[in-house]
């Protein structure tokens, strides 16, 4: 197969790099096609929410995975995680944080998207390496996070990255499993999640880990242990009684 980040398409404005690489996959390009942008006019994350970054100030790429791996989005996570340092968590289940004065704020997203029955598979990922969090609008900043590096260190974080997927992707389930759980950023949080979960019902418990696909392992607030395989989950606010 052809090394990660090869043939590459580089733009400097698109739309989506993710569905730039699903038209290149379409049309039958290699494993590893990578397609990157220096800015993007609709870049996308899970639930359909935009990804807001100003030119020039974060990795946006997308790869493109021939045969790709059933835990594909973890291996990323933890790849990401593996270039940024120890500092980096993973929120279930695909974005990558780090600690702030809010609580966690969003260093990178990532969004693994294809066609099984066709056997590719695009994964994108957004990484905020010099980014200035005051550039953002004012209800992103406190929900985000920069590694607040030159612009000129996008191009060396994206030689690292390949290098880390390339190295995960060869690993082991279980390696990959044991990394994504030692950056768990919700274990043993109580934690609330919407009509995605159990039944189509919302809910509220605390987060204990991932099994062996992914789904997160929840013990419920009303007793009883769930796992949600989709979605999104908020942490759950403090209540305080009054003294």
């Amino acid at each position: 197969m052809n090394p990660l980040g090869r043939p590459r398409v580089h733009l400097r404005t698109t739309d989506s790099t993710n569905d730039r690489a699903r038209l290149l996959a379409i049309s039958g390009a290699p494993h590893g096609t990578l397609v990157t942008a220096s800015l993007q006019t609709a870049g996308r994350g899970r639930q359909g929410r935009r990804w807001t970054a100003p030119a020039d100030s974060s990795l946006l790429m997308s790869l493109l995975l021939r045969s790709p791996p059933t835990l594909l989005p973890l291996i990323a996570a933890v790849a990401v995680c593996d270039v940024v340092g120890q500092q980096a968590r993973i929120k279930w289940p695909n974005d990558i944080v780090l600690p702030c004065a809010s609580g966690l704020g969003k260093l990178a997203g990532i969004l693994a998207e294809g066609r099984p029955q066709e056997g590719w598979a695009i994964l994108g990922i957004g990484l905020n390496v010099a980014l200035r969090v005051e550039d953002l609008p004012a209800e992103l900043r406190e929900r985000t996070a920069t590694l607040g590096a030159a612009p000129r260190e996008i191009e060396p974080m994206l030689a690292r990255l390949l290098g880390a997927l390339c190295v995960r992707l060869a690993g082991s389930e279980q390696a990959v499993l044991e990394a994504w759980r030692a950056r768990d950023a919700l274990l043993g949080r109580e934690i609330t999640w919407g009509a995605h979960g159990p039944a189509g019902l919302p809910g509220r418990g605390r987060a204990e880990g991932i099994d062996g696909t992914g789904r997160l392992l929840i013990a419920l607030a009303q007793g009883g242990h769930t796992a949600l395989d989709a979605g999104e989950v908020h942490l759950a606010a403090v209540t305080r009684e009054r003294g």
